[in-house]
């Protein structure tokens, strides 16, 4: 017999457009799911005390929340949340800025600060994600790395998704100056990697070349585990403040932590040599950086509890997933292959239908600056652009996976992931009768 409190939020589910027959698939599904549940939330309390200590050790104040403008000069606020950032990472410095707009500017700045004409870059992880592509030329653009004398070089991956250690080992050579791995898997259907296995790659590159600088893209990976890339070897990790590490409140901004000289080299790309650290006021936004890196452990539990949601739901209905749904987590992202342009497009509209900012926007395929094809996004968000809230998003083109990410709260994420299966439903892409199948 159904209880009250079951049908108080059946029918609020049904309000927001949920079938009573998806709602129930979700309640199934989410009863199931509850022991990888705790297994997140044990893993947010590991990295919020952690969070916490770093705060507490580099004695975060209310001073640090302050103003500060111009030059930016000693603006303490900058300053001390940088040793957090260095703490909470376990490295030897860290460049936290507003100035830097979004995760591939990041990787931009740490890639030019630490290569120079003749050196040669190797990804031994196949494709970087397609933004990257202009920065190190694969696409010609203006001011590539290409242009600038940097070779590239890159290992493509075993069937299986991961590393092709004997083509790695040959791919090595005197002018390997910088190997950069891409954590998530971006807008490919291979696995996202696990810190232990990037840390296994780093040691078969050190054990060959110790003076090559292995740089991890962290993008979606904070938080995600009890351990950070930099606590197995990589020289540099670098992040976006919109994604897991601004917990849904910074406004803007990336990260660049590690090897003291590295992180010096970046400063000066990023303002200007001679100038470096010194300079880039925070123009009011530390106390959202700070507020923000403190809940990102809960938030990033958040989205996992979301994408195992979509994993499992997905599976259930026949469409490939990865990682499926009995994977360990490795990066907030949960990819799903639906087949056709009709499905993505079905899929994304039903997650913008479920955000609290401009939820009566249709997102439509569009070509986007940086990308070889028409994409479609996803993202009612109170930061534009921002993965760490719910979103979705992919290419149309084959084999037409959708991407999902994000979830401030578990609560919106489960709703974002039944919208999208009704309007999926309604759009006629999914037979409402696999559902109770």
């Amino acid at each position: 017999m159904e209880t009250k409190r079951n049908t108080e939020m059946k029918e609020i589910y049904n309000s927001l457009g949920i079938s009573p027959e998806v709602w129930e698939l979700g309640q199934e599904t989410e009863k199931a799911l509850s022991e990888r549940f705790r297994e997140f939330d044990e893993t947010a309390e590991y990295n919020q005390l952690k969070v916490i200590h770093a705060m507490q050790e580099n004695r975060v104040s209310e001073g640090c929340f302050n103003y500060a403008s111009g030059y930016g000069y000693s603006d303490q606020g900058r300053d001390t949340l940088e040793k957090v950032y260095a703490s909470a990472f376990h490295t030897e410095a860290a460049l936290v800025r507003p100035q830097i707009t979004c995760g591939t500017h990041a990787l931009a700045i740490a890639l030019a600060a630490n290569l120079r004409p003749g050196d040669e870059l190797l990804s031994p992880v196949g494709k970087p994600y397609d933004t990257l592509e202009e920065v190190i030329g694969i696409r010609p653009s203006n001011g590539s790395l290409a242009e600038y004398g940097v070779t590239y070089r890159q290992v493509e991956l075993l069937p299986d998704g991961y590393f092709d250690y004997p083509a790695i080992e040959a791919a090595l050579n005197e002018r390997t100056k910088l190997v950069t791995i891409q954590r998530s898997k971006g807008y490919q259907t291979r696995p996202s990697y696990s810190v232990e296995k990037i840390g296994e790659l780093i040691a078969f590159i050190k054990e060959r070349r110790p003076d090559v600088i292995c740089m991890v893209d962290n993008c979606y990976g904070e938080f995600v585990e009890r351990i950070e890339p930099s606590d197995v070897g990589a020289d540099m990790i670098v992040g976006s403040l919109i994604k897991n590490p601004g917990g849904g409140l910074a406004p803007i901004g990336g990260y660049i932590a590690g090897r003291e000289d590295l992180i010096e080299n970046c400063a000066y790309r990023l303002t200007s040599p001679g100038l470096g650290r010194e300079v880039g006021a925070s123009l009011g936004v530390m106390q959202s950086f700070y507020q923000g890196f403190f809940l990102a452990p809960t938030v990033v539990a958040s989205a996992l509890k979301g994408a195992v949601f979509a994993a499992n739901i997905y599976e259930k209905l026949g469409f490939p997933v990865i990682p499926d749904g009995r994977e360990s987590r490795h990066d907030i992202i949960q990819a799903v292959t639906l087949g056709s342009p009709e499905a993505v497009i079905a899929f994304c509209q039903g997650i913008q239908a479920a955000a609290p900012v401009d939820s009566y926007v249709t997102p439509e395929p569009w070509a986007m600056p940086g990308y070889d094809s028409d994409v479609i996004m996803a993202a009612g968000a109170f930061v534009q652009g921002s993965s760490i809230e719910l979103s979705a998003d992919g290419p149309i083109k084959p084999p037409y996976a959708v991407y999902f990410q994000g979830g401030l709260t578990w609560y919106h994420a489960k709703l974002g992931i039944l919208k999208s299966l009704q309007c999926m439903i309604d759009a006629g892409v999914i037979d409402i009768r696999k559902i109770r199948q």
